[in-house]
């Protein structure tokens, strides 16, 4: 592909509450094997895009070490290549990304050094499919300077907290909201853009000279008017992970047939780390239903409408309803759990009782895993 990638993965968020204090939000597990970085990976991968950067920041211990080989998405082994960019102190700059311009413009020389004509930038913590190719070809056929993939959502989605877009007949953005306080149209931003490599250096140059730091508002919203920025649609799913509620509900559209179909057994492929785990064990007794267990897992209760993420153990006469059990938590005997996310590595103990009669609750125990009685 005549591109280079960039994802964007530095970034926390307030709304993701506990679960953003041990990781950044794009290496929160997904649907029991994946990070939320893996899919933008893997559609750069799809589109054969040979040369990547994800710009990292936040909490990105776990993140890094996810990275840390390109192999697993077959990035240009000889040419290309997965590079990891965190914010270095040197003589011209001593401060952290202080936006997602920001970010791109202290690492330009990533952007210079390569020869490719445009680039496709990503957010790290959205959950879809997409073959960018599609997206290049419709940039190039309308002439445009920047094209931002776009989705119409149903009247009852919470839009307020996206950037919310408004196209004339031809595709091209006439208006470019982010967050708005009065919803005029439900099509959102999806994060993921193509804009011409030498275009990008030079906004990025003049928007650091003025010190503008956000790619949104610095660059789309201001040269929105100036600049021909068009609109792409995107057909297929989509899910941005901004909050526990949104982690949630993606996490449990994965127990949907014609989801997990789509993303697990339709071409293209969602790939990962590997990380080599016996198959999950079900002991005599167990009852499972309309759930997701990863590898690793030992299940002697019941399980319901949940998802077991990788090394999970379950204790005798246990119930999981409606839950999210991240990966190496121990679940002790005769616990009931509902409407819950148990963070990885804690250990619920014996006849621990958690409801969820209040939404959706982010449980975290340090108890003693060998120590218990």
């Amino acid at each position: 592909m005549r591109a280079i990638g960039i994802i964007l993965a530095g970034g926390n968020s307030n709304r993701m509450r506990e679960l953003s204090q041990r990781r950044a939000v794009a290496a929160l597990p997904v649907a029991g094997s994946f990070f939320s970085i893996d899919f933008a990976l893997s559609n750069m991968e799809c589109s054969r895009i040979q040369k990547v950067a994800v710009l990292t920041q936040y909490n990105s211990r776990s993140l890094n070490d996810h990275l840390s080989s390109s192999k697993w998405w077959n990035f240009g082994r000889k040419q290309g290549g997965l590079y990891q960019y965190t914010p270095s102190y040197t003589n011209e700059n001593n401060s952290w990304y202080r936006g997602t311009a920001d970010a791109m413009a202290q690492n330009l020389s990533f952007l210079k050094e390569a020869h490719e004509p445009y680039v496709v930038i990503a957010s790290g913590d959205c959950v879809y499919k997409m073959d960018y190719n599609k997206v290049l070809e419709y940039h190039i056929d309308k002439g445009a300077d920047i094209t931002v993939v776009c989705k119409d959502m149903p009247e009852d989605f919470n839009v307020e907290r996206y950037g919310t877009i408004e196209t004339d007949e031809d595709g091209r953005i006439t208006e470019f909201v982010e967050k708005p306080l009065v919803v005029k149209y439900n099509t959102i931003s999806c994060g993921i853009y193509v804009v011409r490599r030498r275009l990008l250096i030079e906004l990025l140059e003049q928007a650091a000279s003025e010190g503008r730091y956000d790619f949104v508002q610095d660059i789309l919203i201001r040269y929105k008017d100036m600049k021909r920025i068009y609109g792409y649609k995107l057909e297929t799913y989509w899910s941005n992970i901004a909050s526990v509620e949104d982690y949630f509900r993606t996490n449990m559209d994965f127990l949907k047939p014609e989801v997990r179909n789509y993303f697990f057994h339709e071409f293209p492929e969602v790939h990962t780390k590997a990380s080599d785990q016996p198959p999950a064990k079900f002991n005599v007794g167990v009852s499972m239903k309309n759930s997701l267990v990863a590898s690793g897992c030992i299940v002697n209760g019941s399980v319901e409408n949940s998802i077991l993420f990788k090394h999970v153990y379950v204790g005798n006469n246990t119930i999981i309803r409606n839950s999210i059990i991240m990966n190496d938590a121990y679940i002790g005997d005769n616990a009931y759990i509902e409407n819950a996310i148990v963070e990885s590595g804690d250990t619920i103990q014996a006849n621990a009782y958690y409801p969820g009669d209040d939404g959706i609750r982010i449980i975290l125990e340090k108890s003693e895993r060998y120590n218990m009685q």
